[in-house]
């Protein structure tokens, strides 16, 4: 409504800004036409017109200079409304007899300018909301629930409750969260989470309303309605990010009023000074109003708020979401970072790391063998060998008469082979003795190693760890060229810590660290002097996330509602800390710039709207003081937009 409401105050302002500048005087005699169109009562015709353009297209400001002063903090409406009534109230009376010279057209030009810019600055405004429309048009309105008797009927997607069964046709946007119980399918949750790629969805796994369903139908049971849903509770935090204030933002304000004191002071002087050295009063008034223009702080005024929207919507689109504007600005200074090791580094899972031939098979032959017993166990560790083995591209054979030993491992006839996979337990059991470099050295990591028997005899170890992301290693690696000192925090063993450490070349970490210890080794960091970022799951991590200068919640997923986090990153990459630094970084320096534009600028043209170098010739008038602030402003509109983090999704 406000940007059409400026839309349509500038078009009539400019309709009548036409008859205002051709019966205007000085226009006329620059044009050679004064005689031509000059008639008696022109002057009073010339008022009317610039009545209706100041009462009607000069309304906002002189309404926001009421509201200004009304709250005490005068700014830009102040200085727009207070230029635009002193050229009116001094034209109006040089219309009607007071000696001096009118500049309806400087004031008509003055308010059309203004009213431009402010159209152009809404419209920038609500281009970077343009990511909360986005996401609201995501959802879909209606849903195909299951009716009892198997059969599917169309509701409309509010009247969905807890429990309820919809079907998603192949294509379709999931109407609602849920978590999917018939089906299996790939999900395209790009627009939500940030991921290219389309994820694989099957029985028991999550999915989110305004994701798009792949190849297949898939039933699902609601689980979350309204405002429990992760679209709702993203944009109420985009929401609110975006209204939130920052420091920057408050020091911009700060900056405003002054700018405004300023103003109106050197406008003072500045009609003071000219009538002091003899110069008529409507010289003088045209100079006070032309360093009131100015000076305006409207573009200073819009220089954080712009960037902080953009922001905010680039990080939105990109899950990563910001809950508390003050931290996310103070990430830009951070300099070290504790990593939660399970689950952020790591993939929270067992996977095969080193296979080690003692006999006469090969490490190839020994996986293999290995990956075909264990594809009957759903343990964590036969699990992590089945998968290094098909990584590998390895065959796997279904075994025969499978049975495991209670504590030990399992057997099973594999290729008509008696195979075991089992545990150094065993072996002492059994007295089998293990001299080998090598898997000392994997177990001195803090390893889990295991052992595999063909025919009863020995032929190999596979030692598995919790595998390490591959994403970890270019997050770490590009997070230190940053400068940004890189650690870890675990309750695992030492041996095991200090593997991975290695592996990731990270500059300290803290092992065998329980949950409530950890918001202790955040306060340890933070003694040395730096500034500290931490990232956790944040549940049990709540406490460390609180205490750090930068609590950053990884891998949230569905659940963005993590209170003691100032930042949520949906999924667990731990590239997008990385991509908050950048992102963090990159918006500081885009408000600097829009701070320095929009109050630089002014060193210059305060001075040329006083007439400093009058007599050289060089004067500022009302309406070229007004189209400076303009491109002024648009400027910090535009530059603000052009935000962007390359880097985000390298």
């Amino acid at each position: 409504m406000m940007v059409a409401d400026f839309r349509r105050r500038f078009w009539v302002s400019i309709a009548l800004t036409v008859p205002a500048v051709v019966l205007a005087e000085m226009i006329q005699h620059w044009l050679g036409v004064r005689e031509t169109l000059h008639f008696s009562g022109d002057g009073y015709v010339e008022w009317v017109v610039a009545s209706g353009i100041f009462f009607y297209g000069g309304w906002p400001f002189l309404k926001g200079l009421k509201n200004e002063l009304a709250d005490r903090q005068p700014g830009m409406m102040t200085l727009i409304a207070l230029a635009i009534t002193v050229a009116y109230v001094y034209s109006s009376a040089v219309a009607f007899g007071l000696a001096g010279n009118v500049f309806f057209w400087e004031l008509a030009t003055l308010i059309d300018v203004m009213l431009l810019g402010h159209w152009i600055e809404m419209r920038s405004v609500m281009g970077a909301s343009a990511a909360l429309e986005s996401l609201v048009r995501l959802m879909p309105a209606e849903a195909h629930r299951v009716r009892a008797d198997g059969s599917a009927e169309e509701v409309p997607v509010t009247s969905l409750r807890p429990g309820d069964r919809v079907l998603v046709k192949p294509g379709e946007k999931i109407p609602i969260d849920g978590v999917i119980i018939e089906g299996r399918t790939s999900v395209n949750q790009a627009m939500l989470t940030g991921e290219s790629k389309p994820v694989e969805k099957e029985v028991g796994d999550e999915v989110i309303g305004g994701s798009v369903n792949g190849e297949s139908a898939v039933v699902l049971e609601v689980r979350k309605t309204g405002d429990q849903t992760y679209l709702s509770q993203v944009i109420e935090m985009v929401r609110k990010a975006q209204e939130s204030r920052s420091r920057t933002q408050d020091l911009a304000n700060r900056a405003a009023l002054w700018l405004t004191i300023i103003a109106i002071s050197v406008g003072a002087g500045t009609l003071a000074v000219w009538l002091a050295l003899g110069k008529d009063f409507a010289f003088g008034i045209e100079r006070a109003v032309t360093v009131m223009v100015i000076a305006c702080p409207h573009a200073l005024g819009l220089a954080v708020p712009l960037v902080v929207a953009v922001s905010t919507a680039i990080s939105a689109k990109n899950g990563l979401l910001i809950r508390d504007r003050s931290a996310f600005e103070r990430s830009r200074n951070v300099n070290a970072i504790l990593f939660d090791k399970t689950g952020t580094l790591t993939e929270g899972r067992f996977g095969v790391t080193d296979v080690i031939a003692l006999g006469g098979a090969t490490a190839d032959e020994v996986l293999a063998t290995a990956a075909s017993l264990e594809s009957q166990s759903e343990h964590p560790i036969a699990q992590g060998i089945v998968n290094g083995a098909k990584e590998k591209g390895l065959s796997v054979s279904a075994p025969k008469d499978f049975t495991a030993i209670p504590g030990r491992g399992a057997h099973a006839i594999v290729g008509g082979r008696n195979v075991k996979v089992v545990s150094p337990g065993y072996l002492k059991e059994h007295a089998l003795v293990v001299e080998n470099a090598r898997i000392a050295e994997v177990a001195a990591q803090g390893k889990t190693v295991v052992y595999v028997l063909i025919d009863d005899k020995l032929e190999g170890a596979i030692a598995l760890a919790d595998i390490i992301r591959k994403e970890s290693r270019e997050a770490l690696r590009r997070l230190k060229e940053m400068g940004i000192q890189v650690m870890m925090i675990t309750g695992d063993a030492k041996p095991v810590a200090a593997w991975v450490a290695r592996e990731l070349e990270l500059d300290d970490y803290f092992s065998e660290v329980l949950p409530d210890q950890k918001a202790d080794k955040v306060k340890e960091v933070q003694k040395r002097g730096l500034i500290v970022a931490m990232t956790g799951d944040g549940v049990n991590d709540a406490p460390a996330l609180t205490q750090a200068d930068v609590g950053i919640a990884v891998g949230a997923g569905t659940d963005v509602a993590i209170e003691s986090a100032d930042i949520v990153l949906v999924r667990s990459d731990p590239r997008d800390v990385m991509a908050i630094m950048f992102l963090s970084r990159a918006t500081y320096r885009k408000m600097v710039q829009n701070l320095i534009w929009a109050t630089g600028y002014n060193v210059v043209a305060i001075p040329l709207a006083a007439g400093v170098l009058y007599k050289f010739g060089i004067l500022l008038s009302p309406a070229a003081g007004a189209a400076l602030m303009a491109v002024s402003t648009v400027i910090v509109a535009i530059n603000a937009r052009l935000l962007s983090v390359p880097e985000l999704r390298d």
